[in-house]
Order: structure tokens, then sequence, then C-alpha cells
């Protein structure tokens, strides 16, 4: 799979007949698993995999032994161990929600704190445990986040500006994609550099004292 390309599914054969489990290991609570139950449970231990090991630890071996099941049935839905990699960062990835206030001020402010609440861990864990792949792959954390998210909708700040134009907050001009979108740039930022989530005060500092006067059009003298 092609990261660039944002494809997220996993080939290969869904109706696979159960598993079998490796190292005499079972999932927790397994029976005889199959479909959506098996898959889910496998995307979850190579969550837990992720999380502890990074992604050189990020084996077929590993994760079948931690959901009790055998390499085959995860090679079967994903040949490749990028294709399990973006799967499971999918089931972690969730949109963040867009609040739609009425106001770009709070629109921003609830936003990045969705973000700060929602996604510190994903964020922290895609640019520490993930250097590796990112050096084997020659790709880089905006390409993963291109891929997650897809490119078929709007960024949630571009977003959030459109509202304001057509709200009449903002004049309708072109404004550089940078700025429209440094909000969350500075939140990421801030997640690395504390790794945890942004306080409150530096989401409202970042809004009220950087991005907005970088958006509006300075007041007549």
């Amino acid at each position: 799979m092609n990261l660039k390309s944002g494809q997220l599914t996993g080939a290969g054969s869904m109706g696979a007949k159960g598993e079998v489990p490796t190292d005499g290991h079972r999932a927790r609570g397994a029976g005889r698993r199959r479909g959506a139950e098996l898959e889910n449970a496998i995307l979850d231990a190579a969550w837990d995999v992720l999380v502890e090991h990074g992604y050189s630890g990020f084996t077929y071996e590993a994760i079948a032994a931690r959901a009790g099941t055998s390499r085959p049935v995860l090679y079967r839905r994903w040949p490749q161990r990028e294709d399990l990699l973006l799967a499971t960062l999918a089931r972690h990835w969730q949109p963040i929600e867009v609040p739609d206030t009425g106001s770009l001020r709070d629109d921003a402010i609830g936003f990045l704190r969705n973000a700060s609440t929602d996604r510190a861990q994903t964020v922290i864990l895609m640019n520490i445990q993930l250097g590796d792949y990112f050096r084997d792959t020659g790709t880089s954390a905006s390409d993963l986040r291109e891929a997650l998210g897809g490119s078929d909708r709007p960024a949630p700040f571009e977003q959030i500006v459109a509202r304001a134009v057509a709200r009449g907050e903002l004049p309708d001009e072109q404004r550089p994609s940078r700025i429209i979108n440094l909000p969350f740039d500075l939140l990421r930022h801030d997640m690395l550099t504390t790794l945890r989530p942004v306080p409150d005060e530096a989401v409202t500092e970042i809004v009220d004292q950087v991005w907005l006067p970088l958006l509006k059009p300075s007041e007549p003298r």
C-alpha cells in the first residue's frame, strides 16, 4: 500500500474461518472468532503493541501472539505491514468534532479543546513511536495525517474560516493555508513539546494573541 494514496483498508479475504492460536495464547475471552469480531480484536492488539513497542516492535508475530491468533490470519487481511499499521491507526483516529457556535473565536477555541482532549495521545504516538516508520518509508507525519484524515473534505480550520466568511465575520479574501491552519500546528507543537494535552490558557492564547490578529484586517486609524 502507498501511504500517500490515502487508502486505509487492508486487502485480503474477509471470509477466513476463525483463527489458530499462536503459542497457545488466546485473546481475552475469545472463543472461535470470525469476521468483524476477529478483526477488531487484532486491531486492538496491534494498537497495544504499537504503543508499548513502537514501529520496530510492530511485527506480525507480536500482534498475532497478543491477539491470540496466527500470522496467516493477519497476512490474509493485511498483506503488508503498512496496511496493518494504517488500519490500526485508522481505528483510533476518529474525526475531531468541529463546533459551529456562530462565532469564529468560539469555534476555534472549541475545536482546539476537542483536539487536545481527543487527539493528544495519537499525535504524540505518531511522532515518537513511528520514527522508524517514517525513516523506512521516506514519508512524514504530515503524509500520515493526510492518509488517515482523507483529502476529500476541507481541513477543520478551513471549515471554521469559511463559516466566519459566510457570516460576515471575516472579509472574503484569499488567505495562505499556513495562516488558516496555524492554530492546530501550534497545538500539535505544544503536545510534542510537553507530551501531554495542552492547557486551556494556552489554547486561548493561540487563538486570541496569535491567530485572530493574523486573520482580521487592521482597524482604521
